[in-house]
């Protein structure tokens, strides 16, 4: 009874608020950082699946069987995967998840990647390791946490893999992505990773985690950085693309 009641005091001097819409949260509700309306707004990535990013492949591409986007782009990885299109609630989460310091919604955003591992039974059991994209140390100082690194441990928590952290670094500070053409994101990144034990990924296949792909030109660098050393297989996943 205590309880419930210093609950029911917290929700009316403190009331929980949807983190998309700003709305007021029913105490009751089972999830406390998003609303019922706004996951329901969430659009998610169905198959067919384009065999290279993983996006949803329109009916003009269903023959080929990769998109329009994939055949003029050269990807070091060998396949994306990602559960939502980022678009609506997704990308204000991912943009609270990373630049307003709430690493707690991590645990929500990797339950969604753990569910679309299990329901599409992607080939999670074939990894050895789990690796993250990596933050540039003036970038990890800033932010204070990697939001990759969060969706790498729930990933890895729940289907009893090991993460590989500090095997990929990022050995140059790069400008952000957000506003830079797909040539200039290719050349911002490029020899902008390294493998500092490259033992540990040869002849490994390999999970590397984000929490967007966009153009695919990080998960690509980071990728060709890991292939070079002797990695066998890179998978990509992210939350969204």
């Amino acid at each position: 009874m205590l309880h419930g009641l210093l609950k029911g005091l917290k929700d009316l001097f403190y009331p929980n608020c949807c983190l998309v819409c700003k709305n007021r949260i029913n105490s009751n509700q089972e999830q406390d950082f998003v609303c019922v309306s706004c996951q329901g707004k969430i659009e998610m990535n169905l198959p067919p699946f384009c065999a290279y990013c993983g996006r949803r492949l329109d009916k003009f591409s269903l023959a080929k069987n990769i998109c329009s986007g994939c055949l003029k782009t050269r990807f070091h990885f060998d396949r994306a995967f990602s559960p939502c299109k980022y678009s609506g609630p997704i990308k204000k989460l991912v943009h609270e998840f990373k630049y307003t310091g709430r690493d707690y919604l991590g645990k929500s955003l990797g339950k969604i990647m753990n569910n679309f591992i299990r329901e599409y039974n992607l080939p999670i059991g074939y990894m050895d390791f789990i690796i993250p994209v990596p933050l540039h140390t003036s970038r990890l100082r800033q932010r204070e946490f990697n939001q990759a690194q969060i969706l790498s441990e729930q990933v890895a928590g729940e289907f009893d893999k090991k993460v590989l952290a500090g095997v990929l670094i990022r050995n140059k500070a790069t400008k952000t992505q957000t506003e830079l053409n797909p040539e200039e994101r290719r050349l911002n990144v490029k020899e902008s990773f390294c493998v500092t034990k490259p033992e540990l990924v040869k002849n490994m296949n390999l999970l590397l985690i984000d929490d967007v792909l966009t153009t695919g030109a990080t998960s690509s660098e980071a990728a060709r950085s890991l292939k070079e050393s002797g990695a066998r297989i890179v998978f990509v996943m992210t939350l969204a693309s």
